[in-house]
């Protein structure tokens, strides 16, 4: 069990390829006294973290003798992740080689929406788990078989907590926060955009209809991350996608 957020083991998690990329490529949480539950978490936590991030090392060097920069994409549901990743293949798969693996709980929703733009696409379902690990990235990049030089897009599970955590042996963290969620999620959760390389304000097409202080938003990502890079982006409209394109671009 993960002792950090409560989730499940690994007993629930799936790894599959939608129908068409296999065609072509043949919370709960514990309940009980607080002071007893706190010194049994600590121990279990650290060693928790301590083999994600041996095995995220060993990811990173697999990874980096491939010449693979891979890119852990982190948001809330419904920030526009995978509609930010279709537009992105659409416009520079010819020019980039790209694969995704997609982390959700449950189904091949957005799995099958990549696998529409051509891209290599792997589904991991985590069950009842809330985010993904080095281990899972391990299992799901063997799968693919990656191409040399290949960008590849961790769509991490839509959750502002426990991905944050957890070490994928990635080359860099893109947070996604979009202008429908509230300029505070920043100040909410602060150690996600600490970690944050990268920052996509998304949705911007939709600043006319909605209360969102973009100014005060990028400060707050400073407060938590004072060197992060603000990107501000529609993956509907096309505004500031050419930044993004070149972000990706200098990240090879």
């Amino acid at each position: 069990m993960c002792a950090t957020c409560g989730c499940s083991d690994d007993a629930g998690v799936r790894v599959t390829a939608p129908h068409s990329h296999a065609a072509d490529h043949g919370h709960g949480h514990g309940h009980g006294h607080a002071v007893d539950r706190d010194t049994r978490t600590v121990p279990l936590e650290v060693d928790l973290l301590a083999k994600n991030d041996r095995l995220a090392g060993r990811n990173r060097r697999w990874l980096a003798e491939r010449g693979v920069v891979a890119l852990n994409l982190m948001s809330s549901p419904g920030s526009g992740k995978t509609t930010l990743l279709e537009r992105t293949i659409t416009d520079l798969g010819a020019e980039l080689p790209c694969a995704v693996l997609e982390g959700d709980q449950e189904t091949l929703l957005d799995a099958d929406r990549i696998a529409a733009t051509g891209a290599r696409v792997l589904q991991i379902n985590t069950g009842a788990g809330c985010h993904l690990d080095a281990d899972m990235v391990a299992e799901g990049v063997r799968t693919l078989d990656l191409e040399q030089g290949s960008l590849l897009f961790v769509e991490n599970v839509g959750n502002l907590v426990c991905p944050a955590l957890f070490d994928l042996g990635e080359s860099a963290r893109v947070v996604i926060v979009s202008v429908t969620e509230g300029a505070d999620k920043p100040l909410k959760y602060p150690h996600m955009f600490r970690t944050a390389d990268l920052v996509l304000v998304n949705k911007i097409d939709l600043l006319p209809y909605v209360d969102f202080d973009v100014d005060r938003c990028a400060g707050y990502i400073r407060r938590a991350r004072p060197d992060a890079e603000i990107l501000l982006v529609s993956a509907t409209g096309g505004d500031g996608l050419d930044d993004w394109y070149s972000w990706l671009r200098r990240s090879r």
